[in-house]
């Protein structure tokens, strides 16, 4: 047997959003019925070298596939300016379950941002009303991109508009998309006016403040995927109805970990989980609902999701290099 190779352009080729969503979608309410295994995220903190590895594996059984993987992914927020490198690199392999092989072994940061993107969509399509219209984002970061990508695959987005302290930045994204939507470079203040609002920083002081949301605003807080890490200000988290991916992440290093450690967020300010939501088990937004929030902090069931549409569709295609990883045993 043949394990297949697949670079950044082969899973970004072949792991389509929107099937990339479905899947995640499924990888959500698998995790909720527990058709899934998934090992707490295990941190390699460096110090020395301003960064740290971060190692997920999961399990997924969603109905008509099941798929296995682990991702070793870091942080290191010095490389683009020392090194000319991401931010954030990742390598995954996916294995069939049944026998262990390694199917393939794949670029995880393409796959990374497609599956950031996929949840807030996921988390967007179930609390933000349907009729938002309009995008927020705090970031002008890659993830930016993909999340309107996402998006505006489960809303229809008219109007966005991007926040970042690098003008730069603001206007390279304004740029890509002024084809498409009616985007503009806007403040804090402007984007979090907007019907759905995704904030993607590594802040660690509250960045949004409470009274600049919209009435009915849904929140994707992104950036907090560390403790100490806090883009929203407590009171928008305590007045929301608060959406998590998962329990141990978001208390440990989620939006909520900061105000969770300090004792100003309880079990009874957190609605729920996302895949209960998915899954039926809780509703998601209600006619009464104002404020939502989802604190995405990324699990590795979501790169089993994404891992799969990309192996399945770089199979179909007949793309990446295939090489033998694994030896066969003597007789």
């Amino acid at each position: 047997m043949q394990t297949l190779l697949l670079g950044p352009d082969d899973v970004a080729e072949h792991a389509d959003l929107p099937a990339v969503i479905d899947a995640v979608s499924a990888a959500f309410a698998a995790d909720a019925r527990g058709d899934t295994i998934m090992p707490a995220k295990s941190y390699i903190d460096l110090p020395k070298y301003n960064g740290d590895f971060r190692s997920m594996p999961a399990y997924v059984h969603a109905g008509e596939w099941d798929a296995a993987a682990v991702k070793w992914v870091n942080v290191h927020p010095d490389n683009p300016a020392d090194h000319g490198l991401p931010t954030v690199l990742g390598t995954l392999i996916y294995s069939d379950p049944e026998t262990a092989f390694p199917l393939a072994v794949m670029d995880g940061t393409v796959l990374t941002r497609l599956r950031t993107g996929a949840a807030a969509a996921v988390a967007t399509d179930h609390l933000a009303v349907p009729e938002a219209d309009s995008l927020g984002l705090v970031g002008a970061g890659t993830q930016s991109y993909t999340q309107l990508e996402a998006i505006a695959s489960v809303r229809d987005v008219e109007t966005v508009v991007i926040a970042d302290r690098d003008a730069k930045k603001q206007q390279a994204f304004v740029d890509h998309f002024s084809d498409r939507f009616a985007v503009r470079a806007g403040s804090i203040e402007e984007a979090a006016r907007c019907d759905v609002l995704s904030t993607i920083t590594p802040v660690e002081s509250p960045i949004v403040d409470r009274e600049w949301l919209g009435e009915r605003t849904h929140v994707n807080a992104i950036g907090a995927d560390a403790a100490g890490k806090h883009e929203h200000a407590d009171q928008t988290l305590l007045d929301a109805k608060l959406v998590i991916d998962d329990y141990e992440q978001c208390t440990h290093s989620g939006e909520i970990n900061v105000p969770w450690s300090e004792g100003v967020l309880s079990d009874g300010d957190i609605y729920g989980e996302l895949g209960s939501v998915v899954a039926g088990e809780i509703p998601g937004r209600e006619p009464g609902d104002a404020l939502t929030v989802f604190d995405s902090t990324g699990l590795a069931i979501q790169d089993v999701a994404a891992a799969h549409v990309a192996y399945q569709g770089a199979q179909i295609a007949g793309d990446g290099l295939s090489f033998g990883l694994v030896g066969t045993e003597s007789p």
